[in-house]
């Protein structure tokens, strides 16, 4: 078994991101490019480093992402999560799945209830989750589903986290990626790399420049009308050093009764989210951050967004959504503004 490295996010749809000008960067005071690339959590990974010498191998970033599916990934039947899920009441736990609980908890607090990761079961039943329902819920389904639905249905003491009842189950895949490229950031800068981009199914963290203080751009891509096909880039940003994730419902959706069912799950009504989002770009300081609110967001829809982050400097969106003429329009929050190229 690999050991856990000691540093002080089930298939998710393929985020829109482009990661513009890694291939062509020049060395500089001895500064050379290192690329990792991998498989975790179902989608890849990859790790571009500027350094002196390889000092960050994928060995170490293997065992690294390795560690923490044994915690959090529900595609693995062993893991912590999968353990408490089938639980009576609850199971001891690790510093990065009680770390992922506590900024969960954050963020269902500050979104009024719209994130809350003990949606799983409704997830499961719409059939977006690891264990497939083979019939749409009916309104009596989703009744009895919420009984079980709720930030109040778990709770922390110490390491251990418990359940209200045998029947709550969590799902911690709408922010783990996030966490993951925290944990990936946080491992360069304990081996004094301080110019890296760490990337895990869409999810971006970067910090510092390429040689010569050229910075790293994110393109974002265009989506048709439709909702489906990506299109040319729509935008590109330089977020500086920070955390940029993307959440949407043009790829990862069901065809039901001739409409499409969006993946993001409304944990008050139990229905899939309709309203005119169709993706959310966030840009916070740190993954776990952008990754927790990005969802959030969607639920919220675009006017309750932008109140939400309209004072806010710590985090910023940038929505893609649809007018209700049918045309596709964007617009962005004050902070997000800044990092756009064009």
């Amino acid at each position: 078994m690999a050991k856990c490295l000691n540093i002080k996010k089930d298939i998710g749809f393929f985020i829109c991101f482009w990661f513009l000008g890694i291939g062509s960067a020049r060395s500089q005071a001895n500064l050379s490019k290192f690329h990792i690339t991998g498989y975790s959590q179902g989608t890849t990974y990859q790790l571009t480093y500027y350094a002196e010498d390889s000092v960050i191998t994928q060995k170490q970033t293997d065992s690294l992402l390795g560690c923490l599916d044994r915690s959090v990934s529900l595609y693995k039947p062993t893991s912590l999560i999968c353990r408490f899920n089938h639980s009576e009441e609850g199971i001891m736990i690790d510093k990065p799945f009680r770390e992922l609980i506590e900024k969960a908890v954050i963020v269902n607090r500050a979104t009024s209830g719209l994130v809350d990761i003990t949606v799983k079961p409704l997830v499961d039943a719409w059939g977006f989750g690891v264990e497939k329902s083979v019939a749409t819920p009916d309104a009596e389904d989703i009744r009895n589903i919420l009984l079980h639905v709720g930030q109040d249905k778990i709770w922390l003491e110490g390491d251990f986290l418990h359940k209200k009842t045998p029947s709550v189950q969590i799902d911690l895949n709408g922010i783990a990626q996030g966490y993951t490229v925290d944990l990936l950031g946080g491992f360069c800068e304990s081996r004094n790399v301080f110019n890296y981009l760490a990337e895990i199914g869409g999810e971006v963290r970067v910090k510092g420049t390429k040689p010569n203080d050229e910075p790293f751009r994110i393109g974002i891509e265009a989506i048709d009308g439709n909702d489906i096909n990506p299109g040319p880039l729509r935008r590109i940003i330089t977020p500086g050093s920070g955390a940029v994730t993307t959440s949407g419902n043009y790829r990862n959706y069901l065809k039901v009764n001739g409409g499409q069912v969006a993946h993001i799950i409304d944990p008050k009504t139990g229905y899939p989210t309709h309203n005119e989002i169709i993706s959310v770009t966030v840009w916070a300081q740190d993954g776990i951050s952008a990754d927790g609110f990005d969802n959030g967001f969607i639920a919220m829809g675009v006017n309750r967004t932008l109140q939400f982050l309209a004072d806010r400097t710590d985090i910023g969106a940038y929505i893609i959504y649809r007018k209700p003429d049918g045309s596709i329009a964007d617009i962005t929050s004050p902070v997000f503004k800044t990092f756009i190229d064009f």
